[in-house]
């Protein structure tokens, strides 16, 4: 486990002729509900943007409602342990998939962190800004700009999401979490009433296959990865486990923040 080659891809197993059909299936009704939940958002929010600005009274329930449609068109079991919390701040997680993205709005409205070049890949990056993802640079001299637009959007309501690994594994181990980000929270305005919520995801392949079979990673190319879901006969499952979450002013800074919250996140990993 400690020993990981992110460069070392699982094996694409061969689909057949029901592999196919199922994928199919899958990524035509998955299709229309994604693009037509997102016809909705866009109607909806010419309504909503100039009534309450940032504030999303009414478009984040559609989009929680398309992830967990998602989940039982696949046929993947969506589990959740644990309370997600109401206070005011963000939650942070281990990164394994594109499908963490359904994972996290299936139980909770969010707004999701993303680096910004995530901004410019195509279809994505414009599915990410309709539901209302913040972009931001890596630059640690960004801090304080980061800051102001974090202020912003926990004013607005929903909580804040990021992954602090700052990249995507195979699903089985938690990599070290990067502080940066954890600095926006330590704002004098908010931090007296800040929190963080550690969450631990958890993929379990369909019976027989591959431990890494969700996991997506790398120079991993996102098509192949994502018809071998789509036409997988049996599915696995994901388990969201939320933990108990953290107050920001209990903590000296980013870094020991950033360490709570990875060794809550590890905690929760089988084995």
């Amino acid at each position: 486990m400690s020993n990981w080659d992110p460069s070392m891809e699982p094996p694409y197993r061969r689909i057949g002729p029901l592999g196919w059909g199922l994928a199919l299936l899958r990524c035509v009704t998955l299709s229309a509900i994604v693009f037509g939940g997102l016809a909705i958002l866009l109607i909806l929010r010419l309504i909503e943007r100039p009534l309450y600005g940032l504030h999303r009274p009414w478009t984040p329930w559609i989009v929680q409602m398309v992830c967990v449609m998602a989940f039982f068109v696949l046929g993947v079991r969506h589990r959740v342990q644990g309370r997600h919390m109401t206070e005011r701040g963000a939650v942070v997680s281990n990164h394994a998939s594109w499908l963490d993205i359904f994972a996290l709005n299936a139980c909770k409205r969010v707004y999701f962190v993303s680096k910004s070049e995530v901004a410019r890949w195509p279809g994505i990056g414009w599915l990410a800004r309709a539901t209302g993802t913040l972009f931001i640079s890596r630059d640690p001299r960004q801090a304080k700009a980061h800051q102001k637009l974090f202020e912003a959007r926990l004013l607005a309501g929903p909580q804040l999401l990021f992954f602090p690994e700052g990249t995507s594994t195979d699903g089985r181990r938690v990599l070290p979490f990067k502080s940066t980000l954890f600095q926006a929270f330590f704002t004098p305005h908010l931090e007296h009433e800040l929190y963080i919520q550690p969450v631990t995801l958890v993929y379990r392949p369909p019976a027989g296959g591959d431990p890494r079979f969700y996991g997506w990673w790398g120079d991993m190319e996102f098509a192949p990865h994502l018809l071998q879901v789509l036409a997988a006969p049996r599915q696995g499952s994901v388990t969201v486990i939320y933990h108990p979450p953290l107050k920001v002013e209990d903590f000296d800074g980013r870094k020991p923040l950033a360490l709570a919250c990875e060794t809550a996140v590890r905690a929760g990993m089988p084995g």
